[in-house]
């Protein structure tokens, strides 16, 4: 009996299982308000938060754990609805789809969630990969390995030659003509057949380049590359399963054929109109900005050598414009989202887009909303994930400093629980 209670400290200790506790909380960032509550004590059983009590509460039994964030600002674990979790940039990214087998993608993949965990995401949606992704998510859900809750589009679609094509930049004898099952759609049928696919492969979302993009080995980094009835085919049949479609998207008539056609989130939206921005709050469909995105592309264009040739100009002329048209959107209303596109910049950095988006103008709170409370709604997770609050999930981050004030001191987060889980705490 000893070595099973002895084993189970070390497992607690080391925060591989969850343990009843009481957090003593210098303030807590109350997300449905968008305000702070000054010292509160969130109580912890298992996975979820059962109680939050006003002071500090005392413990009189030693199988509750205190923790004590007294001189910390608490918030509900951060959601990023914008990463790419099998990759990440680096001057050799597009010789290693020829070089990396699917295992060493999944090992990188590891690592990077590990480190998204780090920085306070507990949760986040993949935009694409290589499908690795899905068998991420569930090592993940299953306490295999440490990572953020993920929610995936699996696989992107695109079109022949598209933003998402995975022979873009083939010679000729490596191009073949890769189909719906590949993620490339050039008909009503295929984007039908396409949705199913990505149903079966156990897809959470559907993601489609709606235009042409920065980082793929094409020319245009804005035409638009899908038909409406490709669309409206894509997001019916995803509505028949249950699933809701993404659409990257930087070029303004691409992304206005996308939300016209029912896809609920605009990734990028770089060169947005007002007609765009319009309908988006008419069709309730969500900007997700990746600001950061923008600028590190934008930063390592300059750098020789860093980028294919083709890529440069585009990243040059597309990159600087996100913060821009952000900012354009939020003034006239349009629903916001917080993304990052993390892998096109490392993993762990994705805080400060927080600090990108107050700076164009959107006050500290709502960022704060934007990757809590608003995130949690658009991933059918309202009921679970964004708030601190009896019967949610006990996804719990801090940092040294009160974000309202100082929106930068979410880059450094000293503390993350996700689901009662203790992985951080320095």
């Amino acid at each position: 009996m000893k070595k099973i209670i002895c084993i189970a400290s070390i497992l607690i200790t080391y925060g591989l299982v969850a343990q009843t506790a009481y957090l003593h909380c210098g303030q807590v960032f109350d997300s449905a308000s968008g305000k702070m509550k000054k010292e509160q004590t969130i109580v912890v059983e298992g996975t979820l938060i059962t109680a939050i009590n006003k002071g500090y509460s005392r413990v009189d039994s030693d199988d509750i754990k205190i923790i004590n964030l007294k001189t910390k600002t608490v918030y509900p674990g951060f959601i990023d609805m914008h990463v790419h979790i099998e990759s990440e940039s680096n001057p050799q990214a597009y010789l290693n789809r020829y070089r990396l087998n699917e295992a060493d993608v999944a090992y990188n993949a590891a690592v990077y969630a590990k480190r998204s965990l780090m920085a306070g995401f507990t949760t986040v949606r993949d935009m694409g990969g290589s499908g690795v992704n899905i068998a991420l998510r569930n090592a993940i859900a299953k306490g295999k390995i440490s990572g953020p809750r993920i929610f995936t589009a699996g696989k992107t679609l695109s079109s022949t030659g598209g933003h998402g094509d995975p022979t873009n930049g083939n010679k000729a004898a490596f191009q073949g003509d890769p189909g719906p099952k590949e993620g490339v759609v050039n008909s009503v049928e295929d984007a039908r057949k396409a949705v199913r696919q990505r149903y079966k492969n156990g897809a959470d979302w559907i993601k489609i380049t709606a235009t042409g993009g920065v980082l793929s080995i094409a020319k245009s980094g804005q035409n638009p590359q899908f038909t409406t009835e490709e669309i409206k085919a894509i997001t019916t049949t995803a509505k028949d399963y249950g699933i809701k479609v993404a659409a990257h998207a930087h070029g303004d008539e691409g992304m206005y054929r996308a939300v016209a056609s029912g896809v609920k989130t605009i990734e990028h939206g770089t060169l947005m109109s007002k007609r765009t921005m319009e309908l988006m709050k008419e069709k309730n469909a969500y900007l997700v900005p990746t600001i950061t995105a923008g600028k590190q592309v934008a930063e390592k264009a300059k750098i020789p050598g860093y980028y294919p040739e083709i890529i440069v100009p585009k990243a040059l002329k597309v990159g600087p414009k996100i913060q821009g048209t952000f900012k354009k959107a939020y003034i006239i209303g349009v629903p916001i989202a917080f993304g990052t596109d993390a892998g096109v910049f490392p993993h762990g950095l994705n805080a400060k887009e927080f600090g990108y988006m107050v700076e164009a103008g959107m006050p500290a709170g709502e960022a704060l909303q934007s990757a809590t409370l608003v995130n949690a709604e658009l991933l059918d997770q309202a009921e679970n994930l964004g708030q601190i609050k009896p019967g949610f999930y006990a996804d719990i981050v801090a940092s040294d400093a009160n974000a309202l004030d100082e929106i930068s001191t979410l880059e450094n987060i000293t503390f993350v629980m996700k689901n009662g889980v203790v992985y951080k705490n320095k």
